[in-house]
């Protein structure tokens, strides 16, 4: 394939695939609304605004990948996750990758379900998977934090590029003789070097706001840390 973008252009995916997928982007991304009405409040509504402005901001800038020829930018998972949480965060991916689509046509538009489902909805539940568990584990201090953030943004990015491998199993365009593993090894090893930038992008943003504004980080808010269980008198008068 003569590109490895994550943005799936037009005539990739053939179209009954494209279809499903689409409809599957829409009933998630409902569920996401109504679920993450819970969590909007005067702190959360404005964050979000401000998390889909700066992904699309960054993702505008591209940082070459020299050992693959190719380019890499934010995807935003993550750092979505993070800030405004997995619902929310989702919706906000998405939004962006509509505009990109329809606005700057990175990405076909017959193919935004496709784009949809490896971005916002598979990137950001990897990295809120990810996150949840990290932060049961590692301390909740910047360096802790700093570590969840990159791990997970890294992760979010190699996941993304294997539902694309899927889908393109189920509907590629192009016959590969066979070679889907080829297909696959090849783009996790690109998104790998991509998700190191994403990583370090992710890292740096999160601990920034969390030492101004921790309250603004809603993973360290939403999970709390595991409290241990209290001790229980032993009988017979012996604590």
């Amino acid at each position: 394939m003569e590109t490895l973008a994550m943005h799936i252009s037009n005539g990739i995916i053939d179209g009954p695939v494209a279809a499903v997928f689409a409809a599957l982007a829409l009933a998630v991304l409902t569920f996401c609304v109504l679920r993450g009405r819970r969590d909007l409040d005067d702190r959360l509504a404005p964050m979000a605004g401000l998390v889909a402005a700066f992904i699309f901001a960054v993702q505008m800038l591209n940082f070459p990948i020299f050992t693959a020829g190719v380019s890499g930018h934010l995807l935003g998972g993550a750092l979505a996750a993070l800030l405004v949480g997995p619902w929310v965060g989702a919706l906000c991916v998405a939004v962006v990758l509509v505009v990109q689509a329809l606005v700057f046509g990175d990405g076909g538009v017959a193919m935004l379900g496709l784009n949809i489902t490896n971005m916002a909805l598979l990137g950001t539940a990897a990295a809120y998977l990810l996150i949840a568990l990290l932060l049961r584990v590692l301390p909740r201090t910047p360096a802790g934090l700093g570590i969840t953030a990159f791990v997970s943004a890294l992760v979010s990015v190699v996941v993304a590029s294997q539902g694309f491998v899927l889908e393109y199993w189920l509907g590629g365009t192009t016959d590969l003789g066979g070679n889907l593993a080829g297909l696959s090894g090849t783009m996790a090893g690109v998104h790998l070097l991509i998700g190191i930038g994403e990583g370090l992008i992710t890292a740096t943003t999160v601990v920034t706001v969390a030492k101004v504004r921790p309250d603004l980080v809603y993973a360290l808010r939403a999970l709390k840390p595991a409290v241990p269980a209290p001790a229980v008198p032993v009988a017979g008068g012996a604590r």
